[in-house]
C-alpha cells in the first residue's frame, strides 16, 4: 500500500471514530439535511455538527450546497464507494507491505508466491515454504482454537490445497493439533 493511500485511509478511519460523525453519515445517506436539523436529531449544538461536517468534507464524504441561506449537507457516496473499495481490497489485505525491518529476500519470496492476495503455487523449498507458512499463520489468532472445517476455510483463501498446508504448519511446529482441532504454538 503506497504511503499516499495509507494517509487517506488513516484520515478516513480517524474521522469515522466518532460517534456522532458516523450518525452524521447515517442521516445524510438518507436524505440532504441542513445543520439546524442535524443538531436537533442528534441532539447536540449547531457548531458541533459543524465541525463534524467540516472534518467530513475534508474527506470529500460531504459536499454542502446552498438554498437561499441554508445549507444543505448530504453524502457523497461515490467517495465512501472508492475508500470502501480502497479498504476492501484483496491486495493491501492480504498482502501488506512487509515490516522495514523484515528480511529483504523474505519480502521477495512473499511478493514472488502471492499474487493478489493468493499463493501461485506451494514453494517447493523448505525456506521459501516456511515464509510462507510464518505469513500464513501470523494471520490466524494467538491462544484461538480452529476446528478443522475453520482452518480449511481459512486456508482455501489463499491455496486449494489446504491438507498440505495443515500439514505444513504441523511439520513446522507453527500450529498444534490435536482432536481434529488446530491452535497456534
Amino acid at each position: 500500500m503506497d504511503q499516499l493511500l495509507f494517509e487517506q485511509l488513516l484520515s478516513f478511519f480517524k474521522a469515522l471514530a466518532d460517534e456522532n460523525r458516523l450518525k452524521l453519515i447515517g442521516m445524510l445517506a438518507e436524505k440532504e439535511c441542513s445543520v439546524e436539523e442535524l443538531a436537533t436529531r442528534l441532539k447536540i449544538r449547531e457548531p458541533t455538527v459543524s465541525h463534524h461536517l467540516a472534518r467530513l468534507r475534508e474527506l470529500d464524504l460531504v459536499t454542502m450546497r446552498k438554498e437561499g441561506n441554508t445549507h444543505l449537507y448530504h453524502l457523497q457516496a461515490t467517495s465512501l464507494h472508492k475508500l470502501s473499495k480502497d479498504v476492501l481490497s484483496l491486495e493491501s489485505i492480504a498482502a501488506p507491505d512487509p515490516e522495514p525491518n523484515e528480511d529483504l529476500w523474505e519480502r521477495k519470496v512473499l511478493k514472488d508466491y502471492l499474487q493478489e492476495g493468493r499463493l501461485s503455487q506451494i514453494p517447493a523449498s523448505r525456506k521459501k515454504r516456511e515464509v510462507i507458512l510464518r505469513w500464513l499463520v501470523n494471520q490466524l489468532e494467538w491462544e484461538k482454537r480452529y476446528p478443522e472445517k475453520e482452518i480449511n476455510a481459512f486456508l482455501l483463501q489463499f491455496h486449494w490445497d489446504s491438507a498440505t498446508l495443515r500439514r505444513e504448519f504441523i511439520m513446522t511446529q507453527l500450529m498444534m493439533r490435536e482432536n481434529n482441532v488446530y491452535w497456534r504454538i
